[in-house]
């Protein structure tokens, strides 16, 4: 296995981890929800009052809304990145490999500034419930914002802020104790998700560039031929799926 491979196979075992976490976490705080407040909810024993989740009933909704979130919006990169978007191939396949190459660049380029136009809405969004400025400019960023008000002591609604994200009270809202989690972490996903949607996209647009592939997204019906067109190119072992 090449270097190369070997480094890809690594970084999609630390996403899919991280994407299989937090659809593990949202079925067990779902559940957990679901057995507090229907079997507890009057007189909670005392493991689920050690455990402090006799008020799950409360934050569990709005938590699992951020890490299905979360859980989509990271997985759209990983999605780009395998490949796993679906498309409609119909005109695709009507032409020769060469326009189908050039059809896909111009694909990714209109991807690019669809990703970049959603990296600045987010960024823009996020910057200031961690003190930081956002841009300037309507459509794409002409500088940062000079005069702007920080945001950083802004929470949820309900979701407690857990131990582990005590050194934050310090660096964004100036010692004071957060009651809530910072809105800043949710909501840290919309400008890290965009900004691995547009390297994946570069990426994705190098292998076209390369001749690696003829196209971005796969349908069902054409799994197949890529997998023999990696094959073909010593990618992957004949009959293994990508």
């Amino acid at each position: 296995m090449s270097t190369t491979s070997a480094n890809a196979t690594f970084t999609d075992k630390i996403e899919e981890t991280i994407l299989a976490f937090i659809l593990g976490m949202m079925t067990m705080i779902t559940f957990i929800n679901v057995i507090v407040r229907k079997a507890f909810a009057n007189d909670p024993p005392a493991f689920i009052e050690f455990l402090k989740l006799e008020n799950i009933g409360l934050w569990g909704g709005e938590l699992t809304v951020f890490m299905f979130g979360w859980l989509g919006l990271l997985g759209a990169s990983y999605a780009v990145k395998k490949n796993a978007h679906l498309g409609v191939d119909a005109v695709v396949n009507l032409l020769a490999v060469p326009k189908r190459r050039m059809l896909a660049l111009v694909s990714i380029v209109l991807c690019l500034i669809y990703a970049f136009l959603l990296m600045k809405g987010s960024w823009d969004y996020w910057a200031n419930f961690a003190n930081l400025p956002a841009t300037e400019g309507r459509w794409f960023p002409l500088g940062f914002e000079e005069n702007f008000r920080g945001k950083g002591w802004y929470e949820v609604e309900s979701v407690p802020n857990p131990g582990a994200f005590k050194f934050l009270e310090g660096m964004f809202n100036d010692g004071d104790a957060y009651e809530k989690l910072p809105r800043l972490v949710p909501y840290l996903v919309l400008p890290l998700s965009m900004a691995l949607l547009i390297f994946r996209f570069v990426q994705m647009g190098l292998a076209v560039w390369a001749g690696r592939i003829d196209r971005i997204v796969a349908s069902h019906e054409v799994e197949d031929d890529l997998d023999e067109m990696r094959a073909a190119r010593g990618e992957i072992k004949t009959g293994e799926k990508s």
